[in-house]
């Protein structure tokens, strides 16, 4: 008996008691190198202009090499093991989201106001590449395994990253990381969602990984990137509160350890507010932010079009002037759903809301476990750390990663509502 549709996708062979037939050891080791390089790109460009000496176009366009040349093993890899098709993957709202997001994405070039052609439709092909390798992975009849391997090997990465973080110079204003090409948001961003996945491994009795825990909480505290620290500590006290699984003398210590950690880092944060309120750049601030915000509003009239349809995919970095007296140049609006609106329009926000909601609605019918308190705490940080950054091509939570935290819900789904079904599939 072989089940179709969702209850195909979410069966037994997602939930870690796959025949190995279709599960080539090889497949965990692939789906390590892709969760490797995805945290890793974010420091090709920094590796590429300051330790080669090339021109930042030339680390972009390695990356999107590599980007592609990982989807070509993938491809390979994946061949003659794929157990569940494109439209069995379709059925789950929140993938459907992800596809109209590309659609529309990939649509709205036509109408772009993008300062190059060319370099968005190569940005957008990054995008879409990792999307092709994300679904040729999770297609697999070892999605469970493919994921948490996808997780141990962004977590190596993230802390190899970090490392490099510390033995950097600091920036004038204390922060860690390179303002141009790997900034302090960036670490505390890859450091945070790192930490999740951790959490998630270790709820899945996957490891121990409380010393890298520590190691990135203590990375990200370092980065003083504000947002995401707000944004983190946030969804962490929710975890907290609601994970049982915790024990109360276990919450105790938590809260001890992190708050002997901000008194650590006192000194340094004293330091840090004063540079931030007398030489610190207005239009990065939290409240000169609102210019950015109020020029998304007036741009939203620039034509007919606008407000429906937004500028178009890439249509901010090198287009949108500068601001300030300081002559800021912003990357994207410092607002998540103000930047999909920007680029987007109304399509946009209705996207933005379908995806996320829906990826909520998959985490909401999860059972009552650690691992719905885990993803709802996660979606919290995206939130949170939403209200003041974004990201220019692509959501806050990374496309792959939506993917991948929808296919897991329909993992954790599989084994509540069909226990026995790896039986059926073999049978």
């Amino acid at each position: 008996m072989v089940n179709t549709g969702r209850e195909e996708f979410a069966s037994g062979e997602l939930t870690g008691t796959e025949n190995p037939a279709f599960a080539p050891a090889e497949s965990t080791d692939l789906a390590f190198m892709v969760g490797f390089f995805f945290s890793f790109r974010l420091g090709i460009v920094l590796f590429s202009v300051r330790i080669l000496g090339t021109e930042p176009s030339g680390g972009t366009a390695l990356s999107l090499a590599l980007d592609l040349l990982l989807l070509v093993f993938v491809c390979f890899d994946r061949m003659g093991f794929t157990r569940n098709s494109f439209g069995s993957m379709l059925r789950t709202g929140t993938v459907r989201w992800v596809a109209v997001f590309m659609a529309l994405s990939l649509c709205s070039l036509v109408w772009s106001e993008t300062g190059s052609m060319l370099n968005s439709a190569a940005y957008w092909s990054g995008l879409f590449t990792d999307f092709l390798i994300m679904t040729m992975l999770l297609r697999s009849g070892s999605s469970m395994r493919v994921a948490q391997s996808l997780m141990k090997g962004f977590i190596l990465s993230t802390c190899c990253l970090a490392l490099v973080a510390w033995c950097m110079p600091a920036q004038s204003d204390l922060r860690l990381g390179d303002e141009e090409f790997f900034n302090t948001n960036e670490i505390g961003n890859l450091c945070a969602i790192a930490i999740f996945f951790a959490q998630y491994l270790m709820r899945r009795s996957k490891g121990r990984w409380g010393l890298v825990i520590l190691f990135l909480g203590v990375t990200l505290l370092r980065s003083l990137s504000k947002t995401t620290l707000v944004a983190f500590l946030l969804s962490e006290a929710f975890l907290v509160i609601h994970d049982k699984s915790i024990r109360r003398k276990a919450k105790v210590l938590l809260t001890i350890s992190a708050i002997l950690l901000i008194f650590v880092f006192w000194r340094l944060f004293e330091a840090y507010y004063d540079i931030y309120t007398t030489t610190g750049n207005q239009a990065e601030t939290l409240t000169g932010r609102t210019a950015i915000w109020l020029y998304v509003v007036n741009a939203l009239f620039d034509h007919p079009w606008s407000l429906w349809i937004g500028h178009g995919f890439d249509s901010w970095w090198k287009v949108v002037p500068p601001f300030g007296g300081e002559q800021f140049e912003a990357r994207h609006a410092e607002n998540e759903l103000l930047q999909q609106l920007y680029a987007y329009g109304i399509l946009g926000v209705v996207t933005f809301v379908g995806l996320y909601g829906s990826l909520f609605r998959q985490v909401r019918k999860l059972p009552k476990s650690p691992v719905k308190v885990l993803f709802l705490s996660l979606i919290l940080f995206v939130v949170v750390r939403g209200l003041a950054e974004a990201d220019a091509f692509d959501f806050l939570l990374p496309i792959w990663s939506i993917l991948l935290i929808s296919v897991l819900c329909d993992c954790e789904m599989g084994q509540v509502s069909s226990p026995n079904e790896s039986i059926k599939v073999l049978s």
